[in-house]
């Protein structure tokens, strides 16, 4: 399973999602989208637009820390 958080180190719901993802031993990969172009180009592409947190779980994304939906795609491993 691929999980792939986009984030910027000032968004309170991106550190959320992350010491949630943490707190379930859900390994993975934080792409800061305040620093990274093409992690910024590659979120808005896959999301359509600029606001932080996306979550790409297996190439499902979710936009914002909605805890039932990620629960649901981390289930479906």
């Amino acid at each position: 399973m691929t999980v792939k958080v986009y984030s910027t180190p000032t968004c309170p719901w991106c550190k959320k999602l992350k010491a949630w993802l943490k707190e379930n031993k859900i390994a993975f990969k934080d792409l800061n989208v305040a620093e990274d172009e093409k992690a910024r180009a590659e979120m808005i592409e896959k999301s359509g637009q600029m606001g932080v947190p996306v979550t790409d779980i297996n190439g499902t994304i979710t936009v914002g820390f909605d805890e039932k939906k990620l629960e649901e795609l981390l289930k479906k491993k």
